[in-house]
């Protein structure tokens, strides 16, 4: 039987963020050991669940000693790296082939490439000749030392990403082929001078959209194994930001070929962008304009996404600038998700559920970005451990932990307020605090883009809103200084 190790080990940095990620945040998160693991995502619609069917049809004998992830934040203590690091590469020895789940735009302390760094130790570990496999997210920052010390990495395709256990399956498949030698993989990497493209990796849209139709073209003639398309994370300060194309194919030099080319379509369509942001205050007539339609038959919500304040690209998700216009505004109705506020879920609790009382809320990480603190008289209607199962497309039947949570009442507008940051993407989050957002008139969410896949069936309308917190795309704004330059849209090249 061969034996196979099988990982994961996810977090996108914001490298402005002034929120370090350490060992803590990691295991607030989940962070599953060895004999922990197979019960937590066998069965599950997961990159981990898939790994354990592969393993099952394929005959492998498994070795899984880690999986975790923390939500984007700022940079991964080296600690915290080497820790977590050091227990993948421990288990290496001895192992035939190495399927992985990793990000792919990890920043560390002392290193703007996490994953790169992580399978170098691999490498090094376990030798040349070792198939190892990585799955990644499409807002992957890949690099040449990612493309070095793998053999293929297989990037996401769906955004929202709803197709990580899809992506797992046709990872192991190729492992497979590997460890039987009937393919000898190796990646080609292009990128050209672009810090964000693609849209934003919307892969409805039309740029992406025909990357991917470009790259099954080439997976079904044979010309490449796999075609990854990868949009990268514009909100890290690096060296090797922006969009890529990675091949896996036998022979690598004509991967590279094939990727030049892809990128070169890239490079033409860099302008396009599907994005339309509503003014804050356009968007609040418009959610006022629908509440008198509130309750009629087929009847649905409008949903605000605010897109700046996203947790899932490193935001403090404590952002008060939205809230504010919706209590300004009177909205009635409204269901708010989040704001994560360790010390204003502490004071909830203080008060009781079902009692009165002030808080201030939100605005603590940096009131200059996105707005200040809230000083609110609020209804303490619930408290929660925070802990809850998901069955949204993005959730895969897992379990969550936002620690700690609280549901404010202020005037007509019922607020979740979080311990452990993360965006909104499952209806679950709401429904564990006992709010119906099917039945609300808004529903505000901090999330850019995921939140689509569980709330736009049950919205009218989606509105994104940017207002002003830590990832706003005013790229020309933030204080790049590691980016190679020049670069688009930065400099007029």
């Amino acid at each position: 039987m061969p034996r196979v190790l099988i990982a994961e080990f996810m977090h996108e940095t914001n490298t402005f963020s002034v929120q370090l990620t350490d060992e803590a945040t990691f295991r607030a998160h989940g962070a599953y050991r060895d004999n922990e693991i197979p019960g937590a995502f066998r069965g599950t619609r997961t990159s981990m669940g898939a790994a354990f069917e592969a393993a099952d049809k394929f005959g492998w004998s498994l070795v899984h000693p880690l999986v975790t992830g923390a939500n984007p934040s700022g940079r991964v203590t080296d600690a915290a790296f080497d820790l977590f690091a050091g227990q993948i590469c421990d288990a290496a020895p001895g192992v035939d082939g190495v399927l992985l789940h990793l990000h792919g735009a990890m920043s560390t302390e002392s290193s703007d490439d996490g994953e790169g760094e992580l399978l170098a130790r691999l490498r090094k570990r376990i030798g040349p000749d070792i198939p190892v496999v990585a799955v990644l997210d499409l807002h992957a920052t890949v690099t040449q030392a990612m493309a070095d010390n793998a053999n293929a990495l297989i990037s996401y395709r769906t955004y929202p990403h709803i197709d990580q256990y899809e992506r797992t399956w046709q990872a192991a498949e190729l492992l497979q082929r590997a460890l039987k030698g009937k393919i000898k993989p190796k990646v080609a990497l292009a990128r050209r001078p672009i810090l964000y493209a693609l849209d934003g990796g919307r892969t409805t849209s039309p740029p992406f959209l025909e990357l991917l139709r470009r790259g099954d073209a080439l997976e079904a003639s044979g010309d490449a194994l796999v075609v990854s398309v990868q949009a990268g994370f514009s909100s890290a300060d690096v060296h090797d930001i922006g969009p890529s194309i990675a091949v896996t194919a036998d022979d690598r030099g004509k991967a590279q070929t094939i990727a030049e080319e892809l990128m070169d379509y890239a490079w033409e369509q860099r302008r396009f962008s599907s994005i339309h942001f509503t003014p804050l205050a356009e968007a609040m007539a418009r959610a006022k304009a629908g509440e008198a339609d509130t309750g009629k038959p087929g009847y649905k919500p409008v949903v605000i996404s605010d897109y700046s304040d996203n947790p899932g690209s490193g935001a403090y998700g404590d952002a008060t600038n939205l809230l504010r216009a919706v209590l300004d505004a009177g909205l009635k109705n409204v269901g708010f998700h989040a704001i994560n506020d360790p010390e204003a879920v502490l004071a909830a609790q203080a008060i009781g559920v079902g009692k009165r009382g002030r808080i201030k809320l939100g605005g603590k990480v940096d009131p200059t970005m996105g707005g200040a603190p809230l000083d609110l008289d609020a209804h303490v209607v619930a408290i929660t451990d925070g802990y809850f199962l998901c069955h949204g497309p993005m959730a895969g039947g897992v379990w969550r932990n936002y620690g700690l949570s609280a549901l404010l009442r202020v005037d007509d507008v019922e607020i979740i307020v979080i311990t452990h940051n993360g965006q909104a993407t499952d209806l679950a989050q709401f429904t564990s605090l006992g709010v119906d957002p099917t039945r609300k008139s808004t529903v505000i969410v901090k999330s850019m883009q995921h939140f689509r896949a569980a709330f736009q069936p049950i919205a009218r309308e989606v509105l994104e809103v940017d207002t002003g917190a830590l990832s706003t795309r005013n790229f020309k704004e933030r204080p790049y200084k590691k980016v190679r330059r020049p670069i688009f849209p930065l400099d007029d090249i």
